[in-house]
């Protein structure tokens, strides 16, 4: 299987801890998490992907806002430079090991947060960062 993610989402799991908007949405993340520590590839997406899907039946989700449009074009400049590639819709690839711990190290030392900026959990991933990471799902 593969686990279809927009840009910015590759920096939101490296912080995940459990926390989300929703029972549903932390429940469909930590499946996520999972499939994703099993070696399942992602494939890039553009707009709503896997994460999105409990929140799209809401009104107005935040999912389908310029904003969220805005911080995938971040997230896939930085993590492209970052991981030497493009990362678009369509680009495929897994998270070994070695590659999970060269974006979180990026992400903690502050050079792919831009597209972070405005995000109401970026309090929140800081914290996770500059805790070493302890208590991620993935």
């Amino acid at each position: 299987m593969t686990v279809r993610l927009r840009s910015h989402h590759l920096l939101c799991l490296l912080t995940y801890i459990g926390e989300g908007y929703s029972a549903a949405f932390v429940a469909n993340y930590d499946v996520i998490a999972k499939r994703l520590g099993r070696g399942e590839d992602i494939l890039i997406v553009s707009g709503p992907d896997d994460i999105c899907q409990p929140l799209l039946g809401g009104a107005e989700p935040h999912c389908l806002r310029e904003s969220a449009a805005g911080r995938d074009e971040l997230a896939a400049r930085d993590v492209g430079k970052l991981l030497t590639r493009p990362i678009r819709a369509g680009v495929r690839f897994s998270l070994d090991a070695a590659t999970l711990a060269g974006l979180r190290a990026a992400f903690a030392a502050g050079v792919t947060r831009e597209a972070c900026q405005g995000c109401e959990w970026a309090g929140l991933c800081s914290t996770v960062a500059a805790g070493g990471y302890r208590d991620v799902r993935l």
